[in-house]
């Protein structure tokens, strides 16, 4: 019953974040952004994560790979194998390329895992805060873990640090 309530009000805060767009920029959906993680070890008050990642566009369905790491503050207890999460990409304008999506983004998490596991990720950044990485991604992992919090993803050109 916690752990209802717990990822419900992580769901809330998740989508007062995505309100932080402007209310007049229209949103394009522009494509789609894939991760694979390595494991993570909850470190009770936080943990860190490598990304992969590949931003596949909606129109032209070109790829661009990112380098990306992913860290989360608040509550974070378990171990989870190399999991995948998946984001539908939005932005002010339908224009993309390389380097579209490298910058910060910051919002809210929510993860459990007791065996296959699952986690809600809303954030919002990028360059000068023009892209939102949908509301609610989904996050796919095998382990034993409970984690809520704030999360920070940097995401770089493959090979740029």
């Amino acid at each position: 019953m916690r752990i209802n309530l717990l990822l419900a009000i992580i769901c809330g805060s998740a989508l007062m974040c995505v309100d932080a767009l402007p209310a007049r920029a229209e949103a394009f959906r522009v494509g789609r952004l894939v991760c694979t993680s390595t494991p993570r070890v909850g470190l009770v008050l936080g943990s860190a994560q490598e990304l992969r990642c590949v931003f596949i566009t909606r129109r032209s369905t070109r790829q661009y790979v990112y380098d990306g790491r992913i860290r989360r503050v608040g509550l974070d207890i378990g171990v989870t194998s190399a999991g995948t999460l998946s984001w539908a990409v939005f932005a002010r304008n339908s224009r993309v390329g390389p380097g579209t999506l490298r910058g910060n983004y910051v919002g809210a998490s929510g993860n459990v895992a007791f065996g296959p596991g699952l986690g809600a990720n809303v954030l919002i950044g990028g360059s000068r805060r023009t892209i939102a990485l949908q509301p609610l991604s989904i996050e796919r992992s095998i382990g034993l873990n409970l984690a809520a919090g704030v999360t920070n993803l940097t995401l770089g050109p493959r090979g740029a640090g």
